[in-house]
């Protein structure tokens, strides 16, 4: 991890003498929306890197994304940079013609910490673009800006950056098209967890045999038309069901229950022990 302060920053609405534009596929779009929505707990927002090309005609076309983890604070962000080159390597094994032109965060506007991290990538590539993706779909619709930033300096004091906004080109099929206005109404701010899923899951099940009972006591009292079909689909879905007691079931809901927390616990110590691992790591390559 690399850590860098926050400065000052400024931000511009487009400018009509802008000559830079850049072109969005919608393969990036959900691609960020999906590692927001699968982020830390901790995290407020997701950064990552913009792959693409630079076209004839000057317009930066960004066709592809993958995120960089980072901790954030009120006073510094801090990077993986390790990280994010180990992934570009893989990238770029695949499609060697895809070449970093940017990079992107979740939000509304540019913050605090965006100057320095653009400043990074200033150095990985020449004036990347900023793309930032509103996950949060605050005016009922996804709003999608593309920035470009000129550091402001007093003689060799920097005083601020300044991100403005250029043109953005953001074309989809018809088929994209839906999928983006699914996305859009499906307002998911996080994944649940297994629990959270399975307890879903248990609503959505008891739901269901309401319904069941409600059917079968309205045939009964003459209230609905028996159906055949319906009948025996019932009959046979209570015959596949295990006979067993209630003392029986609940000790069988309750060990699988236990052997999911296990899992859950022993992927938890994994996952921070493979930090620890990264962090010393890092650590070590910088002393």
């Amino acid at each position: 991890m690399a850590a860098i302060e926050q400065q000052t920053v400024l931000q511009f609405a487009p400018s009509s003498s802008s000559t830079l534009s850049a072109k969005v596929h919608p393969l990036v779009i959900f691609n960020i929306c999906d590692c927001y929505v699968r982020r830390p707990d901790q995290a407020e927002r997701v950064i990552g890197t913009l792959l693409g090309s630079v076209l004839p005609d000057g317009t930066v076309d960004i066709r592809n994304s993958y995120a960089v983890p980072h901790n954030e604070s009120s006073e510094q962000v801090a990077l993986d940079i390790d990280y994010h080159h180990n992934l570009l390597l893989s990238h770029q094994k695949v499609n060697p013609k895809e070449v970093i032109v940017g990079w992107y965060s979740t939000g509304l506007g540019v913050t605090g910490g965006s100057a320095l991290i653009h400043d990074f990538y200033s150095r990985e590539v020449p004036n990347p673009i900023h793309l930032t993706v509103d996950t949060g779909f605050s005016n009922g619709e996804g709003t999608i800006k593309a920035y470009v930033s000129v550091n402001l300096s007093l003689g060799d004091r920097p005083l601020a950056a300044q991100f403005q906004e250029v043109p953005l080109d953001l074309r989809m099929v018809e088929a994209e098209r839906i999928g983006f206005d699914v996305l859009k109404t499906t307002m998911v701010d996080k994944i649940p967890s297994d629990l959270e899923g399975m307890e879903i899951s248990m609503q959505r099940l008891l739901a269901l045999i309401d319904d069941v009972y409600k059917y079968v006591d309205d045939v009964v009292e003459g209230h609905t038309a028996p159906d055949n079909n319906i009948g025996r689909f019932i009959s046979d879905t209570v015959a596949s069901l295990p006979k067993l007691s209630p003392p029986v079931f609940d000790k069988l809901v309750n060990d699988n229950v236990q052997d999911h927390l296990l899992l859950l616990y022993l992927s938890s110590i994994t996952r921070t022990q493979l930090s620890l691992a990264e962090k010393l790591n890092t650590a070590a390559q910088i002393l």
